[in-house]
């Protein structure tokens, strides 16, 4: 997780290795801390945020390096075009940065965190159409039972799905509280060192936003972005942080698989 400062700053530097001329890729732009240590560098930075209003801080933050930066608000599935818009047929690095950020579960509004109450939503981006009360109140019990087990890792999600079917029998689950209202009238829903609804939450993140599938359609292509060692020097780099177990096994898989064809190489 983070916020307005990033994370693993020393790591990404020496693994992305950001030189004066160079092009690189911010996919998870957040509010700018990671773009910045690149600019600083001398770098050129490309930056993409689905979250329109992380672009916007991100914008103001990055103003006195306006000339070196671009800022799209768009999902880093669609880098392709974006490069061609930029004209910049391929570039340095990439970096990905998959943790959430304070920004949005900080803003009840937004509806990620079971802390506040808010509307149901989970959105990171205005551009996707369905939000998390959309999943919850039309997908069948198997259904969510599936969704809670297989990204969240929630050993009681039978239990949760079937009390969300039986109070959404008598009305709309429309808000954070409302979600957590069902998931208590569970017999299964315990204290212990997490909050019972975190993954529960976690899950449906993931689902709203299609993350895993964006992150593997992202995978199959980041190869051809990247410049290759025939241009000059040993090519081009991606680094990607992930902290979700899920994420972490995709990354290292489609790594590993590129590596024993000659594709790339893993540096850590």
């Amino acid at each position: 997780m983070n916020g307005h400062e990033p994370v693993l700053v020393e790591e990404v530097l020496a693994l992305l290795r950001p030189r004066e001329g160079g092009v690189y890729v911010d996919g998870t732009l957040g509010c700018g801390g990671h773009a910045r240590l690149v600019l600083e560098r001398g770098g050129r930075v490309i930056g993409i945020d689905w979250d329109a209003r992380a672009a916007e801080i991100a914008a103001d933050r990055l103003k006195s390096f306006s000339d070196n930066v671009s800022i799209h608000c768009a999902s880093y599935t669609g880098l392709g075009e974006i490069l061609r818009k930029e004209g910049v047929p391929r570039v340095d690095g990439i970096l990905l940065d998959l943790g959430m950020s304070s920004l949005q579960l900080d803003d009840a509004s937004r509806g990620f965190s079971f802390q506040n109450d808010g509307p149901l939503d989970m959105r990171m981006g205005a551009q996707i159409e369905t939000t998390a009360a959309d999943l919850i109140n039309t997908l069948d019990e198997r259904e969510l039972e599936r969704i809670f087990r297989e990204l969240g890792g929630e050993r009681r999600a039978r239990r949760f799905a079937r009390a969300i079917g039986k109070l959404r029998g008598n009305r709309r689950i429309g808000t954070t509280l409302e979600l957590v209202e069902a998931l208590h009238r569970s017999p299964s829903y315990v204290g212990g060192r997490l909050h019972p609804a975190t993954r529960v939450f976690q899950a449906l993140r993931i689902a709203v936003n299609r993350e895993l599938e964006n992150l593997k359609f992202f995978l199959d292509r980041f190869d051809t972005y990247l410049r290759a060692p025939s241009e000059g020097g040993d090519g081009g780099r991606i680094v990607v942080i992930a902290f979700h177990s899920l994420e972490d096994r995709i990354v290292k898989w489609d790594f590993r698989g590129k590596a024993l064809k000659g594709g790339l190489k893993v540096l850590t």
